[in-house]
């Protein structure tokens, strides 16, 4: 991605040590860690996963200040860029804040860990992410590069999108029911067609897509397909768990969302074929 000169957003929220550590909800901790791992395995969405409880924080003792790094700088000039996009494309659009951690936070959606992946929670209408996730897509799905890791922050800015729409409060029954995963399937392919619509404008509007940027968003979509996740997991595929979309699925949506550059060609609720 070409990002040198571009701005960096106002939106990102450093807490990476600054000790505001984990929410103890109902769950418990251990019931919480368990969550942890099976969104890690599985690809679960924590929204669906840990509910708003009553809770307690744990402070970290060794925390440090807040880290100004490259890091930081290129998730800040990414969301400027969902900003930039979005705003054009919705009216009244509020734009999200991001908050980067490390290890454990508290969100309003409950304690969030970074086994988890990178998350959005409509609560709070924050971004959270963990940039040792990208380490992750690198070295463990084999998904590299600046425009996959930009792809991960698009993806939740959809799910801010989605929630600005109303889709999360329309839809909030039907996840809870027993079609569940095929709502959250939808759900998730939504937003990857928004990351889609993004890296389309990112592309044409302000340049910032250089030569295989697509072929790289394309990789990570697929890599965090649940077929390949529980191939590599569980040595075996189970369609019936599925919360996020197949590999075929993730990259056809977020193609879909790149060729057309409109928020009307990703409505994944309205057609019967994936």
């Amino acid at each position: 991605m070409k990002l040198g000169g571009y701005r960096e957003s106002g939106n990102v929220v450093d807490r990476r040590g600054t000790g505001r550590g984990m929410r103890l909800g109902g769950l418990g901790l251990g019931g919480t860690l368990i969550v942890a791992v099976i969104a890690m395995l599985l690809g679960v969405d924590p929204r669906a996963l840990l509910q708003e409880q009553p809770s307690a924080s744990i402070e970290d003792p060794s925390a440090s200040a807040p880290i100004d790094d490259a890091g930081r700088r290129f998730v800040a000039k990414v969301l400027a860029s969902t900003e930039d996009v979005w705003s054009r494309q919705l009216d009244g659009y509020r734009e999200p804040k991001l908050v980067l951690f490390s290890g454990v936070v508290d969100s309003a959606c409950g304690m969030g860990e970074s086994a988890m992946g990178p998350f959005y929670c409509p609560r709070d209408q924050q971004v959270y992410l963990d940039l040792a996730f990208y380490r992750e897509l690198a070295r463990r799905f084999h998904a590299p590069g600046d425009f996959a890791e930009a792809y991960v922050i698009a993806h939740e800015v959809g799910h801010h999108i989605q929630n600005l729409l109303g889709i999360f409060e329309q839809t909030a029954q039907a996840r809870q029911g027993p079609r569940g995963n095929a709502v959250s399937v939808r759900t998730e392919l939504q937003a990857d067609c928004l990351a889609g619509v993004w890296a389309h404008h990112a592309g044409r509007d302000y340049g910032l897509l250089e030569a295989g940027d697509i072929e790289e968003g394309l990789n990570a979509a697929s890599a965090v397909g649940d077929d390949n996740l529980q191939r590599e997991t569980r040595g075996r595929v189970v369609p019936d768990s599925f919360t996020h979309g197949t590999s075929a699925q993730r990259t056809r949506w977020f193609k879909k969302g790149v060729d057309a550059g409109d928020a009307k060609a990703c409505d994944t609720f309205a057609t019967a074929e994936l």
